[in-house]
């Protein structure tokens, strides 16, 4: 996987980052999903790098090789706030002052967080089978919960970490043809650590407490994205069936907005990298033309 890019650890005020760098270009940073790690974007991101891209693929907070505080009661060290600091730490120390971004499922939430909370930082961002936190709780039925009902089991105390450490195996489910064998393994490796188990809760934990505040907050504020976004939904997955057309919710949230549904299911870096890929590439070349208006590229200096 990766075939030339660069691996580093960037060590950050509260964490310890493992990032994944290849090519050459305007910087894209790539966000991966739950229980999923960097490792997912391995069909997705040498295409980008083929259109010209600088790639950055990092593990989340808690998330694959990366490690963050221990868990507190109030959960603020997962946070989505607290892992887009991470993340604009990292580029910042990779040489990106500003970059193009996308986010896939949890990922999503935290691309959202780095775009309203460093504006300047991210020029483009793509939103992934992913709707805000808010959004979905505002909507939470019956459906809802009988489709999602992870999400209230993960916020529960020590109960999870119990259930999940005892057959890992067993509760987190993978198929290594589907995955591409080395993404398998990275993926299997991460689900066995306790740590990484307890850091993933602690990420759903503060999504019904401290993140929840936070978009309550932005809400209030009229905070909004200020750069274009595209959102990207999977066919075979339930956003669509939960929600109807996922544009029109973001479209309380960005001024700028456009999107489609691509024939995949939930893991569509894994399921359909050719198409995402494409997707992602046309959007962000926008940025080109953004630096062409004089935006500048975000390169290193």
């Amino acid at each position: 996987m990766f075939e030339g890019f660069e691996t580093h650890t960037v060590r950050t005020a509260e964490a310890s980052v493992f990032v994944r760098r290849g090519g050459d270009g305007p910087p894209v940073l790539l966000l991966h999903g739950h229980p999923r790690t960097s490792a997912t974007w391995h069909r997705v991101a040498p295409r980008l790098v083929e259109r010209g891209f600088t790639v950055v693929c990092p593990d989340l907070r808690g998330y694959g090789r990366s490690r963050g505080p221990a868990p507190t009661p109030d959960h603020t060290g997962y946070s989505k706030r607290a892992v887009a600091e991470d993340l604009s730490a990292v580029m910042r120390e990779l040489g990106h002052t500003r970059f193009a971004l996308a986010g896939h499922d949890r990922g999503g939430a935290v691309a959202l967080r780095l775009a309203l909370d460093h504006p300047d930082a991210v020029s483009r961002v793509a939103l992934l089978d992913c709707l805000p936190i808010t959004e979905h709780l505002s909507r939470a039925d019956t459906e809802f919960a009988t489709q999602w009902w992870h999400w209230f089991f993960f916020a529960q105390p020590d109960i999870p970490e119990r259930v999940i450490n005892a057959d890992p195996d067993g509760w987190y489910r993978g198929d290594p043809e589907s995955m591409g064998r080395e993404n398998y393994e990275e993926w299997r490796a991460a689900t066995r650590n306790p740590d990484v188990v307890r850091a993933m809760l602690e990420d759903y934990r503060a999504g019904l407490t401290v993140d929840r505040r936070h978009e309550e907050a932005d809400r209030a504020a009229g905070v909004r994205i200020r750069c274009p976004a595209l959102v990207l939904w999977s066919l075979r997955d339930d956003l669509e069936d939960l929600y109807g057309d996922p544009l029109k919710i973001w479209r309380d949230w960005a001024p700028d907005v456009r999107g489609h549904g691509i024939d995949s299911g939930h893991h569509v870096a894994e399921e359909a990298p050719d198409e995402l890929a494409a997707a992602l590439a046309g959007f962000f070349d926008g940025v080109r033309v953004d630096d062409a208006a004089g935006e500048g590229d975000g390169r290193p200096a």
